[in-house]
């Protein structure tokens, strides 16, 4: 038996490493990424004020594994349903597996806008991003970052900090296509955030959508918007080797052979509801990918003639944390909390998440990094 697992984001390094625990010894199990380390996503932003804590968010592959086999290579074709794989370097053959290959920035095909912005999706886009609000700030220029969801919101809420550190004035304008800022959450939640920006001197522009880009200004229907430096966080497509996300139900069963899990899909509840691709939802996704792998593997190699019965997802949201600059907002249940108290907590969920990977002198480094500002 060989379960494959593609991917290794939050739900990919989840998943492994609970079927690392569940499967028996002598089921093979290999983890494919196209990188050799393991992003903490949710604290990229992060790098753009504070680079030194690439290190510490940024963990070997090799660490996390105790006995999957994991190979380097990058996916560019399933078959869900045979259990094979297209790779940079070959093919792949499973019995079970797993695609969690995550999303990639969608640009809408917008003309321009692929050529002149930068996403947030790699180091090396928070290291881009870094140096180009460099040069808006010697210049007292002008960033627009396009997309105001959680990643948008605090891709500005870094820039506006850099700018307050370094006593520089420049502009940073924060679009949104939507009549409201971080769209999909309450409205206590969106108060709280745009307050948190506002006082920080971010100018935000709702119902404003954008039409293309130049190498000097955005297009906004009749109207241009010059900028120094663009940045696109503004919505999520398919991987390259799966074309758009594929709509799952609850079970995450994508083909015969194969599951869905994390961004990678868009997964429908078992309430019916769509669920949104955050770090949480990946997480508690992964684990019912488990526990179905494990049900599916022990039928194939029972050849038992029914199907066994699937663990269904059910999406229940833990609250919401995002940060702006030094600021963080925090919804848990009805209420909504801001200051300290709320950017202590997201460094708590930060370290959590990097302690339940096993990435324990991360966690603490990353704690006291935030905590001091220092290596």
């Amino acid at each position: 038996m060989h379960v494959a697992v593609l991917g290794a984001g939050y739900a990919g390094v989840s998943l492994v490493q609970q079927l690392e625990s569940s499967l028996p010894d002598e089921t093979e199990l290999t983890l494919v990424d196209e990188r050799d380390i393991h992003l903490v996503q949710h604290l990229l932003h992060r790098l753009i004020r504070k680079p030194h804590l690439e290190e510490r968010i940024t963990i070997p592959i090799d660490d996390l594994l105790t006995r999957a086999q994991f190979r380097q290579a990058r996916v560019t074709g399933v078959d869900p349903d045979a259990g094979r794989v297209e790779l940079s370097d070959g093919e792949l053959s499973y019995d079970v597996g797993a695609v969690c290959l995550g999303a990639q920035t969608a640009f809408y095909g917008l003309p321009g806008v692929t050529e002149h912005a930068t996403p947030l999706k790699r180091v090396e886009h928070a290291r881009q991003i870094r140096t180009g609000f460099e040069a808006v700030q010697t210049e007292g220029g002008r960033a627009v970052v396009c997309g105001a969801g959680l990643s948008g919101i605090q891709v500005a809420g870094e820039l506006a900090e850099l700018a307050r550190e370094a006593e520089t004035n420049p502009s940073v304008v924060l679009l949104e296509q939507k009549s409201d800022i971080a769209p999909s959450f309450p409205a206590q939640f969106q108060d709280a955030v745009r307050e948190e920006l506002l006082d920080r001197g971010v100018e935000i522009r709702t119902d404003t959508s954008v039409s293309g880009a130049d190498e000097a200004a955005l297009e906004l229907g009749a109207d241009r918007l010059a900028y120094d430096q663009l940045i696109w966080t503004g919505g999520l497509t398919g991987q390259d080797a799966l074309g758009d996300r594929p709509q799952v139900r609850a079970t995450l069963r994508y083909g015969d052979r194969t599951f869905a899990v994390g961004d990678a899909a868009r997964v429908i509840d078992a309430d019916g509801n769509q669920t949104p691709a955050t770090a949480q939802t990946a997480v508690r996704q992964a684990s019912v990918a488990a526990t179905n792998i494990e049900r599916l593997s022990r039928h194939q190699e029972k050849s038992e003639g029914f199907e066994p019965q699937l663990k269904r997802y059910r999406y229940r949201p833990l609250g919401w944390l995002v940060s702006v600059g030094d600021g963080s907002v925090a919804q848990v249940g009805p209420s909504v909390v801001r200051g300290r108290a709320a950017e202590a907590l997201k460094t708590t969920v930060g370290a959590g998440y990097l302690t339940s990977v096993g990435a324990v002198r991360d966690a603490a480094q990353y704690v006291r990094g935030e905590f001091s500002g220092s290596d």
